[in-house]
């Protein structure tokens, strides 16, 4: 990697310098007593350029285009000031006066100006401890989100975040489903999923999916990373995905939210939060509680979820806080669909007997300490304690469920404890400033996963019971402890004002293991059972790499910016799936872990609440691709699904989006009625390079090649309307891309399309929303399941309504 990174490095040092070669200087003063300010901080914003003032308050910037800037000037026992500033043909000056602070000084996060009204923007170049230059992302802020936010409808929330294919399994969104850029939505498994920085999902190692998702109405803002996530947050393909809970107002000792929501098919959500600040301290904490009867027959869910948070300034740099998550459900199931099922009536439910129970408990503690405006520390611990159990009836849907026989019983139990220190220091190189980010990062995952026959009744029994006498209680029982540490830096070099080089290395060492026993069993060619044996298994497996990356940038104007990333990706296999008891799927003992890379190129821009813009070229090359292989058991005349590596594969596509206020385009920016247009266009060609018959230039499953959204917002005072449209084109489920099976595990995914309209309206302290989710009330489903929820085809839900009453004190 280091041969690749110095030639390109050496390219960049020998580019001419862009630009008129202009100069920004200026005073910076005390506003009470006009006195100059010393060695007070001035930041370049979005371009990462600092500098600091003499003795007389004076600060200088050279060699900058002609374009708009935002210049921010900060210094201890002052409160920060931003200004902006238009450089045309000629030098300028722009002066400060600073306010003294008369509270203590609090940690002073400089961020660029937030597109108000569109509900989506991107990451700064650094924010917080982390650096976000010549990457591609996303950030939905959920206060400008108009949307069915008490089911957490990912299509919804998610419609501006380019190229998500997103699974449709349950319509209270208990559980999230999203992938990008032709991988697989399962679980968000594909994602490094985090909440306030730390991780959430089961296993972020050994078995990353996850089961816990915030509530959408507590939400401040969801952050997306793509690929080049990898070598700050982890080896993955898809990048990170960081839930942002909000915080108590700092305005108020106590406010309190209560938001309750009715809707179709018994739902009702019930909200209440509350927050505030208390001298040094900020708190924030809410409860939710949500039910419904599901529409389908034999559905049904049971949510329980509740949030405190504690952040104190200990001092004038150190800022401590904890986090406590809490998560109860339980869901029943009813079950996969084959496709002459579907297509006869998508409502029914051939399974009663099947439930789905999650106990989730999260505790995190961090602290940020800053040496001073140019050095912040970061440290964050977390831990999680947690269970998921699985109920039912996994044989093929084509069968009918033996009602006399015990029922498949799978429960996960799962021990995590992590921490992660970062450095974020800005320094001087050559006469620019320059950021370096240092950290590392130590996890110990364990999960627990037993395996055997559960009740033969249809109640939410969650008990091993053995299936014949001296029968064995446990079909499979396996402990998976791993370990990983790793060092990550990452550095953004200003090469000039407009051009930067921004390099990075992360060095991993993973250690997974898996000991345990599983029961197998014997049957002749008519499934007759003819014995049973217990055998013990042990595996660990230990390895070091190194990943490496760099990103470029180049801003012509503010209001411009030309980006590039190449990054080096790694997944391990997760040993949570070596040994699972399940009729329609099953295992090669001999996976290996993933490996590959990704890389972005685009272009984006915009002018704040008037339009905003990105379109970039990705490509992603996967090696030892894991997936579904059909294969057939010679022995019983049986097919079955393998899950295997598959091969290498790539993913080629374009990824735009587009926003504009019209009336603002029209009549200004102080026009008063907003009417937002937003375009959504994703073009994927993800195919296997595999010379084999049955994958030979095959497409890669779960990747359809066309994802396109399109929505308008109409905003009028305390009025706001909001129309979406969503379409995905066809996609595969198995490598081989087959159209379909009796077993309805594998086949093609139809294209569908859908349509959502949300309103919300302010009075005081009050406020009104409601909307039609899937306003045409079509037929379609998202996702073939191998096991639960299934296995089958999964029906998405019909058109529902929703109502929500919320009062604000």
């Amino acid at each position: 990697m280091p041969r690749l990174l110095l030639p390109f490095l050496l390219l960049l040092l020998t580019l001419p310098a862009f630009g008129q070669n202009l100069t920004l200087s200026g005073r910076v003063t005390n506003a009470r007593t006009g006195q100059p300010v010393a060695r007070a901080e001035v930041l370049l914003t979005g371009s990462d350029q600092l500098t600091r003032t003499d003795a007389q308050g004076r600060y200088q910037f050279g060699g900058l285009a002609a374009g708009s800037y935002a210049l921010t000037a900060f210094a201890e026992q002052f409160t920060s000031l931003t200004r902006p500033v238009e450089l045309t043909t000629a030098d300028a000056t722009l002066d400060f006066a600073l306010a003294p602070s008369d509270v203590q000084l609090r940690e002073v996060n400089v961020e660029g100006q937030r597109e108000q009204g569109f509900g989506i923007r991107r990451l700064n170049a650094v924010e917080g401890t982390a650096i976000y230059e010549a990457k591609k992302t996303e950030v939905v802020e959920l206060q400008n989100v108009t949307a069915n936010l008490a089911t957490n409808n990912a299509r919804q929330v998610f419609a501006k975040v380019a190229g998500l294919n997103i699974w449709e399994s349950d319509g209270a969104g208990l559980q999230l489903g999203i992938g990008g850029r032709g991988l697989s939505p399962n679980r968000t498994a594909n994602f490094n999923t985090r909440q306030n920085g730390y991780d959430i999902s089961a296993d972020a190692l050994g078995y990353p999916e996850s089961y816990y998702t915030p509530p959408t109405e507590a939400l401040d803002r969801i952050e997306v990373v793509r690929g080049a996530a990898s070598l700050q947050y982890g080896t993955q393909f898809g990048g990170m995905l960081n839930f942002v809970l909000r915080r108590g107002p700092t305005d108020k000792k106590v406010q309190f939210t209560t938001r309750q929501t009715g809707g179709s098919f018994g739902f009702f959500n019930s909200f209440n939060s509350v927050g505030g600040q208390l001298g040094r301290t900020n708190y924030y904490a809410y409860y939710q509680y949500k039910r419904g009867d599901g529409w389908r027959p034999n559905s049904g869910f049971d949510v329980h979820t509740a949030y405190a948070s504690v952040q104190h300034a200990a001092t004038e740099q150190l800022k401590i806080g904890l986090d406590y998550t809490r998560m109860y459900y339980l869901a029943q199931q009813p079950g996969g669909l084959t496709d002459a099922e579907f297509d006869q009536d998508a409502r029914q439910s051939k399974r009663t007997r099947n439930w789905f129970r999650v106990n989730w408990n999260l505790l995190a503690a961090t602290a940020d300490y800053r040496f001073s405006e140019a050095t912040r520390l970061n440290w964050r611990t977390f831990g999680l304690l947690a269970d998921r159990t699985a109920l039912g009836n996994l044989s093929r849907i084509n069968r009918p469920d033996d009602l006399s026989t015990a029922r498949l019983l799978l429960r996960d139990e799962f021990r995590n404890v992590g921490s992660e220190l970062r450095l974020l220091h800005r320094y001087s190189l050559a006469g620019s400033f320059s950021t370096l980010l240092v950290g590392g990062r130590y996890y110990h995952g364990f999960t627990d996963q037993r395996q055997g026959p559960g009740s033969r009744a249809a109640d939410a029994d969650f008990t091993f019971y053995p299936a014949e006498q001296n029968a064995s209680i446990v079909q499979a029982g396996y402990k998976y402890p791993s370990r990983n540490a790793a060092v990550f830096v990452e550095n953004i070099f200003n090469l000039t004002p407009r051009l930067s080089l921004t390099p990075g290395l992360r060095y991993e060492w993973i250690q997974t293991r898996a000991r345990g026993t599983f029961l197998k069993k014997e049957y002749d060619q008519a499934n007759n059972f003819l014995s049973e044996e217990n055998f013990a298994e042990q595996r660990q497996t230990t390895r070091g790499l190194l990943l490496g990356g760099f990103g470029a940038s180049f801003k012509p104007t503010e209001q411009v910016e030309v980006y590039a990333n190449f990054s080096q990706n790694y997944r391990a296999i997760n040993f949570n799936d070596m040994r699972v008891v399940n009729p329609g799927i099953r295992v090669d003992q001999n996976l290996r872990d993933e490996r590959g890379f990704s890389a972005d190129l685009g272009l984006r821009g915009g002018r704040p609440g008037v339009f905003t813009y990105d379109a970039s070229l990705f490509y992603l090359a996967y090696n030892n691709r894991i997936g579904l292989s059909p294969e057939k058991d010679t022995v019983r005349s049986q097919n079955y699904l393998l899950r295997t590596n598959i091969g290498p594969s790539r993913n080629l596509g374009l990824e735009t989006f587009v926003e504009a206020d019209l009336l603002r385009l029209l009549q200004g920016e102080n026009a008063r009625t907003g009417l937002s247009v937003f375009s959504n266009l994703t073009l994927v060609d993800a195919r296997y390079n595999i010379d084999r018959a049955v994958f030979r230039n095959k497409k890669v499953e779960l990747a359809p090649a066309l994802i396109a959204k399109a929505g308008l917002t109409l905003r009028r005072g305390p009025l706001k309307l909001a129309y979406q449209y969503a379409y995905t084109s066809r996609q595969f489920t198995d490598a081989t891309n087959s159209l379909r099976e009796p077993t309805a595990v594998f086949g093609e995914i139809p294209a569908y399309w859908i349509m959502d309209l949300s309103g919300s309206y302010e009075y005081k302290f009050l406020k009104l929303e409601a909307g039609l989710n899937n306003l045409t009330d079509n037929r379609y489903f998202t996702r073939r399941a191998t096991a639960y929820p299934g296995p089958g085809i999964i029906p998405a839900d019909a058109r529902s309504f929703y109502l929500t009453l919320q009062a604000q004190f």
